[in-house]
């Protein structure tokens, strides 16, 4: 008796050590981070410096998977997918315009004049406070990451506002940005970010706007004769999660998560200009595109003849914040 009851306590501590073992280690929480452009972007090189900082800080906590260039959702099912599969996305601001309207704002061609306006304005209250607008739809945001100024390409040299009429301009999934271009007399057509190259191919589209990252990693040089840098728009993401996702994270690991965050955001912000200037730089040396730099003058022009599409969005977004969006194009 006193040996089987032995071997029974032997038994029950390694029973005991076993299910100690396994509690200790529990599975970490998974994030999955999907989005649309290459690595070498900045938003590519924000996903990775995330995935990064989470697994040295977060060590068997957290573990975070990356998925690029739609190899995990595109454009259509991204937002879809963020209540169920994934758990962080960075999508541009008209994806969002459903969840809210304010993020409209950043639709609106030639209000910033340059991407330190942009950042100033982001960077304010106001700003900041955007970021909360969808809390009521299940999506947090979390931060914006900047990805350059939003340039025109072309099959046409665009120098003037009358250069664009009868062009076929892809627009993202937006009535604001389409309602612009039509103020333009250009024909707007909706296109997922991942068939943008084809359509230029075949003609479906012969322009498209996109930051010199996105316009080099995705090679539109290649069925593109101009390039004009209009500096018309603030390429932008808005770095979201699913809010029941975030809020059921223990305090210390969210906590340790909004750090990284905002140190990712940072370093995001500061190497977009320099990115966006290696792309186009190497775009230039391949000889394929000609440049086209917009004056001061021209760039006046071509805000006037959209402006008048604002109008029937300003209610929306709330003036408020366009005249303070306005005002960020001065330095205090």
């Amino acid at each position: 008796m006193a040996r089987l009851t032995l071997r029974g306590a032997v038994r029950v501590l390694a029973a005991s050590a076993l299910f100690a073992a396994f509690s200790v280690q529990a599975d970490p929480i998974l994030i999955k981070f999907s989005h649309i452009t290459a690595d070498n972007t900045p938003k590519g090189q924000g996903a990775l410096m995330f995935k990064k900082l989470v697994e040295e800080r977060l060590a068997g906590q957290v573990q975070v998977q990356v998925y690029s260039n739609s190899s995990l959702f595109g454009d259509g099912k991204e937002m879809e997918a963020l209540l169920n599969d994934v758990q962080m996305l960075a999508p541009a601001p008209s994806k969002l315009e459903q969840y809210t309207k304010q993020l409209q704002l950043f639709d609106l061609m030639f209000l910033f004049d340059d991407m330190a306006a942009a950042q100033r304005f982001q960077q304010s209250e106001k700003g900041r406070a955007m970021l909360a607008s969808m809390e009521d739809k299940g999506i947090t945001g979390l931060a914006y990451w900047l990805n350059g100024m939003r340039q025109f390409t072309a099959n046409k040299a665009l120098r003037e506002p009358a250069d664009a009429r009868g062009q076929k301009f892809r627009v993202q999934p937006s009535d604001l940005q389409a309602a612009q271009y039509s103020a333009l007399r250009a024909v707007p057509r909706k296109m997922s970010f991942a068939e943008i190259y084809q359509g230029l191919q075949t003609g479906v589209v012969n322009a498209q706007d996109n930051p010199w990252s996105n316009i080099y990693s995705q090679k539109y040089y290649e069925v593109q004769k101009y390039m004009t840098e209009s500096n018309h728009g603030i390429g932008n993401y808005v770095l979201i999660t699913n809010t029941k996702f975030w809020h059921s994270l223990p305090d210390e690991v969210r906590g340790e998560l909004e750090k990284i965050v905002d140190e990712v955001t940072v370093e995001v912000n500061r190497q977009a200009a320099a990115l966006n200037e290696e792309a186009k730089q190497a775009i230039l040396a391949t000889g394929k595109t000609e440049l086209i730099t917009l004056t001061p003058e021209q760039r006046s022009a071509w805000r006037d003849a959209v402006r008048p599409a604002w109008k029937s969005f300003e209610k929306d977004i709330g003036t408020d914040l366009i005249e303070a969006a306005q005002a960020a194009n001065t330095a205090p």
